[in-house]
C-alpha cells in the first residue's frame, strides 16, 4: 500500500511485519488518556515521542468514541486536531491517520497532511465521507460496530458473531468500492468494544484470521480496553493489552493500535519473528 506523504511517498510494508499505530487523543474525555493531550504542544510533544518510540502511523482524534459518550461538532472537532495535524505532519516522516466519522473534518485533515482515515462508522455516519475519501484517494479504515457509542454496549447481540462481522465487510468493501474507493486503500477492523460483550472481544480476537477471507489488512484495536481490565484487573491492562497483541498477531492482524507504543514495539517484534519462524 502506498501512501502520499507530504511531497513524498511512504509504503506501508503491510504484508512484511505487523505496523504499530500510535493513538493520540486530542479530546478531554477519552476513556484512557481524555485530557492529556488537550493541549496543541503536549499532544504534538506526544506525537513526536510516539515516533522517537517506533510507531509506524499516528492516529489523531478529536471526539471521544468511549461507551455512551456524545457527539460534538464539526468545528470544536477540527478545533482540536487541525493545528495538532498541521504541525506534527511537517516534523515527522509517517502517516498521520484521521480518527473521525465526519467527511468534512476528514478532507480538512488530509490537506492539513494526514493521509489516512479511520471512520469507527465505516462510511454510514456521513453520507458523504466515501466519496470524500474516494476523492482524496487516500487508505480508509473501516470498522465494524453495532450501534453507535450512545448505544453499542446496550446489550450487545449477534445471530453469529464471526458471520455477521464478515458480512458486514463484504457488503461494506462492495459499497466503498462501488464510491470509486479502491480495494488496494480498504483496511478493516473487526471493532473490539464497539458494541460487543467480553465473550465477543475474546472470541475476535482468537479467531481473527477468520477475516482474512476478505483479503484486506486487518487492524486490532484492544489498547487499554475495558474488558482486559475485566481478565487482569485494571491496574494491569496496559499488560493484558500487550498480550491481547501478540495474540491478535498471531491470528492475522496486520496493524495494531495502542496507546503505549513503547511497551508495544518489542511486543510485536517478538510476536513477528515467533509467527514468521519456519514450520521446520
Amino acid at each position: 500500500m502506498i501512501i502520499l506523504l507530504k511531497d513524498k511517498q511512504y509504503v506501508l510494508e503491510l504484508m512484511d511485519r505487523t505496523l504499530v499505530m500510535g493513538i493520540l487523543n486530542v479530546t478531554p474525555d477519552s476513556f484512557s488518556d481524555g485530557g492529556k493531550y488537550i493541549e496543541k504542544d503536549r499532544a504534538i510533544e506526544h506525537g513526536l515521542a510516539m515516533v522517537r518510540n517506533g510507531a509506524d502511523i499516528i492516529d489523531i482524534g478529536g471526539e471521544s468514541t468511549r461507551p455512551y459518550s456524545k457527539r460534538i461538532s464539526t468545528d470544536e472537532e477540527m478545533d482540536r486536531v487541525i493545528p495538532v495535524i498541521e504541525e506534527l505532519s511537517k516534523q515527522i516522516d509517517i502517516p498521520i491517520s484521521i480518527d473521525t466519522c465526519k467527511s468534512e473534518v476528514a478532507q480538512e485533515a488530509v490537506m492539513a497532511g494526514a493521509s489516512i482515515i479511520n471512520d469507527i462508522s465505516a462510511l454510514r455516519f456521513d453520507p458523504r465521507m466515501g466519496q470524500v475519501a474516494a476523492s482524496l484517494q487516500v487508505p480508509v479504515i473501516l470498522m465494524h460496530m453495532q450501534g453507535t457509542p450512545e448505544t453499542m454496549q446496550d446489550n450487545p447481540h449477534y445471530d453469529n458473531l464471526l458471520t455477521d462481522i464478515t458480512s458486514f465487510f463484504r457488503k461494506t468493501i462492495e459499497y466503498a468500492k462501488s464510491l470509486g474507493i479502491k480495494e488496494e486503500n480498504i483496511i478493516i477492523d473487526p471493532g473490539i468494544g464497539f458494541g460487543k460483550t467480553m465473550s465477543h472481544n475474546l472470541t475476535i480476537i482468537r479467531n481473527l484470521s477468520c477475516f482474512q477471507s476478505l483479503n484486506r489488512p486487518i487492524l486490532l484495536g484492544t489498547s487499554n480496553k475495558a474488558f482486559i481490565g475485566r481478565v487482569v484487573g485494571n491496574n494491569n491492562r496496559e499488560m493484558g493489552t500487550m498480550a491481547t497483541i501478540a495474540c491478535g498477531i498471531m491470528s492475522g492482524a496486520s496493524i495494531v493500535r495502542v496507546h503505549n507504543v513503547k511497551m508495544a514495539v518489542p511486543v510485536v517484534k517478538m510476536a513477528d519473528a515467533i509467527k514468521n519462524a519456519s514450520n521446520t
